[in-house]
């Protein structure tokens, strides 16, 4: 490609140019104004139906009810379905068709369909780079910026969110769980096929890794990166965090039953979008609203099918904020602990065993529904949670375990696939037998006082003892960022990481870098032969991959002062998982040759000074910083990163400012209040948090 030339940029010449029209003879008709419109209604509203006219449609209908469908779209589709140009991720290419669809059904119902967009980021594409940053905080502008495109329609009667992935799906749920009075459906992206032959989109993240480790060879990475997606659109062929909000949306009711995870592209794809348009408007006519949907009993279903599915850790941080946006209280680390304790793993899907299967073998299984069905049995649901059908759950499952619906997939997955739907989506009996655990422990200790997290269904059964308890004691390598820390794990720097070693990432959660996603770390260690017998400890997140145990969320972060930024290489740190009563703790022990207990260690932290590596980021965006001050404010990661107006406002009132004249602040659903004058404005997010202590809203 040869540079342009100076004469094609500033002219062209294309024959029909200077075909310049300066006038225009506007639609046809006359819009159905009314006495008492022109009288009483807004001049918005009057401008938006001359808007609504000057875009062509029909003038005589312009005055049906307005119903808005928001969708994460990203790409350019051609009609032919060849892009035009490329979404950042297979997951939102595609739905732009599920828009048509729902948007075609309101038509047809006599409902005037608005749309918008709003895109989101791919969590793969930006593994290892700086774009992780923004992930964790792009969730919270998308649903600002989507509470704000629901509102700028006023006269919206109900609102349609169409989205997929990682942070587009989480960010459509908060914006829409906080429409309380409003009726809303979901309608989850589906997936993408897994490839006839090749590797799943989680396995072959670990291309890298396996390369520069000498496990494959460059002709195999090639083939298999080229065609690990077996369709154009979709999210992740495994329950990583794509997958999983897919899952809890429809559990929590937001999404009709047996939404999550369907195929894209294909006719039962679409099919969900128009019976979801069909719903807005049914629950517009029947009084029905996201208040009455989103209850303490929903999101104790969704806690429970999250459980009960092995799904993402990552939804720890997005169920508190959805709850939080709903109005509910959120979910503390020791009802997590009561659900999980008490809710079996029922599904094997990717990236866990036993077999792993791809996501849309789970839709055909019979998805949630089906799911439900054995958690009903074990008395583990709330049946009188109404879902976006206007029914309550119980009758819901009435309905699946009688349709043809359930038969007729159920029936696909063994003709196609030759794959028992019972295998998948397991009987408590049988996933016990298959040697199946439940999802998600807390391990606390002197590294985590406040707590962490690990994916206790995902460590690898040959590392733990009869009991089912993973037991290792190790020495620290210890890493201030992800960039050197894989480095390590591929064996490009030295020492590197081998079995047996404690890995300590620290410094990268949310005033590190953001709360980046360490998935290149733990993708590697699961691929890798030896990465089973590596401890991954860290203060970041990570998705569904994962093995050996990699424990993450911990709390407090190393630059809140945590004390996992205190350690240093060769300390000597006890780790303990029971995996069966899901009980854990991450201890320093020793240092040099001299070894203590987990409270002696507690004092030697106590008196250390951060690891001289621990900084932010140098890269870290400005936007960040003020992401993560904020989010720390509402209660931090435990509390799931969300914007708490009242202890912002509240803390900023307090802080001291630049100048002396007073002033007031005001937000959403806080009263004006009065700082006192000050002279200096906190920095950094830890500044800002010194000034507030203890006036956070958990």
């Amino acid at each position: 490609m040869q540079p342009a030339t100076f004469e094609s940029l500033v002219d062209s010449q294309t024959p029909d140019l200077w075909q310049i029209e300066t006038r225009g003879p506007g639609p046809q008709g006359a819009l159905p104004l009314t006495d008492e419109l022109l009288r009483n209604a807004p001049s918005g509203d009057l401008f938006g139906l001359t808007q609504n006219a000057g875009m062509g449609w029909p003038v005589a209908e312009v005055l049906r009810p307005q119903y808005l469908i928001l969708s994460t779209q990203g790409g350019i589709r051609g009609e032919d379905g060849r892009p035009i140009a490329l979404g950042y991720h297979t997951g939102h290419y595609e739905v732009g068709l599920l828009m048509r669809a729902a948007a075609e059904e309101i038509d047809r119902l006599e409902g005037l369909p608005f749309a918008g967009y709003v895109s989101d980021p791919c969590d793969g594409r930006t593994q290892g780079t700086t774009g992780m940053m923004d992930s964790l905080p792009y969730r919270n502008d998308a649903a600002i910026v989507l509470r704000r495109l629901i509102r700028s329609l006023p006269v919206r009667e109900g609102v349609v969110g169409v989205a997929t992935c990682d942070k587009g799906l989480p960010a459509m749920m908060m914006a829409l769980a906080s429409m309380h009075d409003l009726p809303c459906v979901i309608v989850p992206g589906g997936v993408t096929l897994p490839p006839i032959s090749g590797e799943d989109t989680g396995k072959v993240q670990s291309i890298g890794a396996r390369y520069a480790k000498g496990e494959i060879s460059l002709e195999h990475a090639a083939e298999a990166g080229c065609r690990a997606c077996g369709s154009a659109g979709g999210g992740c062929q495994f329950l990583g965090t794509a997958a999983t909000s897919q899952v809890v949306a429809e559990a929590l009711g937001m999404s009709l039953p047996h939404a999550a995870l369907a195929p894209s592209g294909q006719p039962i794809w679409l099919d969900i979008a128009v019976r979801s348009a069909r719903a807005v408007v049914t629950q517009r006519l029947t009084g029905l609203s996201m208040n009455k949907i989103l209850t303490a009993d929903s999101l104790h279903n969704a806690m429970v099918v999250h459980a009960a599915c092995g799904g993402s850790t990552n939804l720890l941080l997005h169920i508190p904020a959805i709850a939080f946006a709903a109005g509910l209280e959120r979910p503390q680390v020791e009802e997590w602990n009561r659900i999980n304790l008490a809710t079996p793993r029922l599904v094997d899907c990717l990236p866990n065993g036993p077999v792993g299967h791809p996501t849309v073998r789970f839709f055909l299984a019979g998805g949630v529904p089906e799911l439900m069905l054995h958690l009903r049995a074990l008395g583990l649901l709330r049946l009188n949670a109404l879902t976006a059908t206007g029914k309550p759950l119980g009758d819901v499952l009435e309905w699946w375990e009688k349709s043809e619906r359930r038969e007729r997939v159920r029936q696909v997955l063994r003709e196609r696939d030759g794959v028992d739907p019972d295998d998948v989506v397991m009987p408590p009996a049988q996933a016990k037998a298959r040697g199946l655990t439940s999802t998600v422990c807390f391990p606390r200790g002197n590294i985590a006082p406040e707590g962490s997290v690990v994916k206790a269904t995902s460590i690898d059964k040959s590392t733990l003892d009869a009991n089912g308890v993973y037991h290792k004691i190790g020495r620290v390598r210890f890493f201030a960022t992800e960039r050197e820390a894989i480095r390590a794990v591929k064996g490009q720097s030295q020492p590197a990481v081998q079995a047996g070693d404690i890995l300590i990432l620290a410094g990268r959660g949310p005033l590190g870098c953001g709360m980046e996603e360490t998935y290149q770390i733990t993708s590697s260690l699961r691929y890798l032969p030896f990465g089973k017998e590596v401890t991954l400890i860290t203060d970041a997140r990570f998705s569904g991959v994962s093995t050996g145990a990699c424990i993450g969320h911990v709390g407090p972060e190393a630059l809140a002062g945590g004390p996992i930024g205190k350690l240093r290489d060769h300390d000597l740190i006890e780790v303990r998982i029971d995996t069966r009563n899901l009980t854990g703790s991450i201890n320093f022990i020793g240092e040099g040759d001299a070894t203590f207990t987990a409270e002696h260690g507690a004092r030697i932290l106590a008196g250390r000074t951060p690891h001289p590596k621990l900084a932010p980021d140098p890269e870290l965006p400005a936007d960040t910083r003020l992401w993560a001050a904020l989010q720390q404010l509402g209660g931090g990661t435990w509390g799931g990163c969300v914007y708490d107006v009242d202890a912002i406002v509240n803390a900023l009132a307090n802080a001291p400012r630049m100048g002396s004249a007073p002033y007031s602040l005001s937000g959403e659903g806080s009263s004006s209040v009065n700082p006192a004058a000050g002279t200096s404005i906190p920095e950094s997010g830890a500044d800002l948090l010194a000034t507030t202590h203890g006036r956070s809203s958990c």
